[in-house]
């Protein structure tokens, strides 16, 4: 009778490592408020978060401090953490800053490389994608990466950075806007495409003004009209 085959050992798979926990808690509240799970005014506490995640209130704090330098929170000794609404002001010194640095930027990255081209045409598909499914986190994100692959591709590395910067505020923004005039997404996608036929098209100026057109109704909504 033939022996039966040994049985071969069984392999240990390796456990995954998590992020440290104050890091969890980071990414947590920061995403919570950046897709406005957590909206403005909201109190958090240390206990909540903590049960949340599943830590202990040590690593919350570390990590409420970080986001009150970042300007997402106002920490109230005893009482918790606020998250801070968007003001009007921001959301006019966002779209000032932004109107500075892509303008420029798409007078910078005309005439466009086929590699810039392709990616703009990606993320204009992926955000009918997002639109069409409803996720409006995910949308405010593609719609970010398409200006922001603008910036990055007019070659100037210090005004990348500097454009990097807005990134929380932008996505913050756009998820809010999104919420409260919902038609805005398609008009958004409407006004991709027609930057990405400029810039396409070689038409420097043309792409310019679309920017900028695109860029004015933050401004149009801040001051409660309609566009």
């Amino acid at each position: 009778m033939p022996a039966a085959p040994a049985q071969q050992p069984a392999v240990k798979q390796p456990a995954v490592k998590q992020p440290p926990a104050a890091d969890r808690v980071y990414m947590h509240v920061k995403q919570a408020v950046l897709d406005r799970r957590y909206e403005g005014g909201t109190l958090l506490t240390e206990g909540e978060l903590a049960e949340a995640v599943g830590v202990s209130r040590t690593p919350v704090r570390e990590a409420l401090l970080k986001l009150e330098m970042e300007g997402l929170l106002k920490l109230y000794p005893k009482k918790g953490a606020l998250v801070l609404a968007v003001s009007a002001q921001e959301i006019a010194d966002v779209v000032e800053t932004r109107l500075l640095v892509e303008e420029f930027a798409v007078r910078r990255a005309v005439p466009a490389t086929p590699a810039l081209v392709a990616r703009l045409e990606e993320l204009l598909e992926e955000q009918k994608r997002r639109a069409e499914a409803g996720d409006l986190a995910e949308v405010a994100v593609t719609d970010r990466c398409f200006h922001a692959e603008i910036v990055k591709h007019a070659g100037n590395q210090i005004l990348a950075r500097l454009y990097d910067q807005l990134r929380d505020r932008q996505l913050r923004m756009g998820v809010a806007v999104m919420q409260s005039q919902p038609d805005r997404i398609a008009k958004n996608i409407a006004e991709h495409a027609e930057i990405l036929d400029r810039i396409k098209a070689g038409d420097v100026e043309g792409a310019a003004h679309c920017v900028r057109q695109h860029l004015s109704w933050v401004k149009i909504l801040v001051r409660g009209e309609e566009r």
